[in-house]
């Protein structure tokens, strides 16, 4: 019954919409009491005689009157108490999106995405129905239990009504080790459907690949064990869950027997009427629901409960120290059209034990200009965006823009300097047109095809059966690598942000294709700042300064002009590159 508790913040502040329902439901448990008064009167009538036409049509009367209103108050009843719940699951989905959308990236290496969308979905409604069904079935369901056994107490016989009573202990013990067993089954099964869901993301998110290796009997037969699992879980659900009714069913049953042997022989003892017994069959029926509903409410409070926790996990998980509630948002003020950017950055670590990532950089980059940024595969450089992007933290004031400390500024006002593209650009399930104005939806058509242009993608997107309304499918499987890379780099043009972060995305783009793009980008961002990460050296020729990078640190910086003629690294890649080139030309 813990949830219930969990759940306080929101009964609070909904009170009077549950008010009204359970005002609702102690209506029609009193007005449900009234029929079984009305036909042991008439059964006493009938046997004695006493019984006449325009009676019984009064009676019939009232009880057409009270089924009209029970029928009005259920329909309100069930408009406040479901509509609460719908409230509160629409309440929940908006937190954990939310909470998931500020996030850090550590966040993310740490969970599934199938976990992360079963949490926002079927743990999501399993509480919902707590906050519904688990409060019709606890309140509805205690209130008629005490109406009844009123009744059944002090207008008929409570010495009938305490031998009818006599199995329920023993049945209220066996709803007890249920609602345990419950509790334990339904995590487990959670589980294992997270589990499933990540499999089924994976592989549609891979489907490509999983072709290209004919992988598809390997991953049939993994899904089939997760499945197997996640079905096993949900078996074991079952079995506790299906051990309620049968348990009811014997209870009631042996109740009513207790009650038909002991109220027949109270009659003949002259104690008690056939009418009155009458009466009392039918109230004890009416107890059939709160001994499902209490059944079934043990069923969705457990499922309810493991669900919640699940969810409070999730939004528990702190946010870093520098991405505390004052740094999520702020008003952000408008950028200009160029920003300066310096780094004094000691060391930085993903994990407090960790080997550092970068140390020792310390560069300035002035607004307006152009840095490159090379070096081997893990020496850094996508690390380094990151930190610009406070996608990672940075030691406080190692990261400046235009002077000012990062780390203390609003994100959205530090993100709206920014526009990034990586090397596998993320294109959503809809049209060019809208993943293009994906930061500004209010561009016109003209301007996200002048951006087309300057990516070099405005004619392959003509070439589309739709133009710019042709759908790229999810995450873009329509398109090659190039025009996803392309599409991309026009997306953050639109944005006309101050820096642009380019991260390796060039890389699916042929040399002649590169040397445009960038031709473009130099004429369209004259006074704006421009950071390159790259692995070709001719993206970076004309840059105004180029960082060398190995093993987080850097080992050379200086111009393409001086790189190229100092021993090092730089050297030894511009001469094998330029090598390549000239075996290309002579094919």
């Amino acid at each position: 019954m813990k949830i219930f508790l969990d759940l306080g913040w929101f009964f609070r502040r909904e009170w009077r919409r549950y008010l009204v329902a359970i005002t609702a439901l102690a209506a029609v448990a009193l007005l449900t009491m009234i029929p079984p008064r009305i036909t042991g009167q008439l059964v006493d009538q009938i046997e004695s005689g006493q019984l006449s036409s325009e009676h019984l049509m009064m009676q019939v009367v009232i009880i057409v009157v009270i089924a009209l209103l029970i029928y009005v108050l259920r329909v309100l009843w069930r408009i406040y108490l479901f509509g609460s719940s719908l409230t509160l699951a629409k309440e929940l989905r908006s937190r954990v999106y939310q909470h998931l959308s500020v996030m850090p990236a550590t966040f993310y290496q740490r969970y599934r995405t199938g976990d992360l969308m079963a949490r926002c979905t079927q743990d999501i409604e399993a509480v919902q129905m707590t906050a519904g069904e688990g409060v019709l079935s606890m309140v509805d369901g205690a209130m008629t239990a005490v109406v009844v056994l009123g009744m059944m107490m002090l207008t008929v016989s409570w010495k009938l009504s305490l031998v009818a009573l006599i199995p329920w202990p023993v049945m209220g013990w066996l709803m007890y080790r249920y609602g345990n067993q419950l509790h334990e089954a339904f995590g487990k099964s959670q589980t294992r459907f997270s589990e499933l869901n990540d499999q089924v993301q994976d592989t549609l998110s891979g489907m490509r690949l999983v072709k290209a290796m004919g992988a598809e009997a390997l991953l049939i037969e993994g899904f089939r064990q997760r499945a197997a699992n996640a079905s096993e879980a949900n078996l074991a659900v079952a079995r506790i869950d299906a051990a309620y009714d049968p348990t009811i069913t014997v209870a009631m049953g042996l109740s009513f027997l207790l009650s038909v042997a002991f109220g027949g022989y109270l009659i003949l003892q002259q104690q008690l009427t056939l009418g009155q017994l009458t009466s009392f069959m039918m109230y004890l029926g009416y107890l059939l629901w709160p001994m499902f509903a209490f059944g079934w409410m043990l069923s969705i409070v457990e499922r309810g409960s493991a669900s919640y926790r699940r969810i409070a996990a999730l939004l528990a998980e702190p946010l870093p120290e520098a991405m505390s509630e004052n740094t999520l948002s702020g008003v952000a003020d408008i950028p200009g059209k160029s920003a300066s950017i310096e780094v004094d950055l000691n060391e930085f670590v993903y994990q407090p034990t960790a080997t550092p990532i970068l140390r020792a950089l310390h560069f300035a980059v002035p607004a307006g200009t152009t840095l490159g940024i090379i070096g081997p595969v893990g020496s850094g450089k996508s690390t380094l965006l990151q930190l610009l992007l406070r996608v990672y933290e940075s030691e406080p004031g190692a990261i400046r823009l235009n002077g000012v400390p990062v780390s203390g500024m609003p994100l959205e006002q530090l993100r709206s300097y920014f526009a990034w593209v990586g090397q596998q650009p993320f294109l959503f399930s809809a049209t060019v047109a809208e993943n293009i104005a994906l930061g500004l939806p209010q561009a016109s058509p003209e301007e996200i095809e002048q951006v087309a242009r300057l990516a070099a993608v405005h004619d392959d997107i003509m070439r589309f059966p739709d133009g710019y309304q042709t759908l790229v499918g999810e995450k873009g499987v329509t398109l090659s690598g190039g025009q996803k890379q392309r599409l991309a780099i026009a997306r953050a043009l639109l944005l006309k942000a101050p820096i642009l972060l380019l991260d390796d995305a060039l890389s699916a783009v042929d040399v002649e294709t590169e040397v445009a793009i960038l031709r473009h980008l130099r004429a369209a961002r004259l006074q704006a700042t421009t950071i390159i990460v790259t692995h070709r050296l001719t993206a970076v020729e004309n840059a105004d300064l180029i960082l060398v990078m190995e093993q987080g640190q850097i080992v050379q910086q200086g111009t393409h002009a001086r790189l190229s003629k100092v021993p090092g690294w730089y050297r030894d890649i511009y001469e094998y590159q330029k090598l390549e080139q000239m075996v290309d030309a002579g094919r």
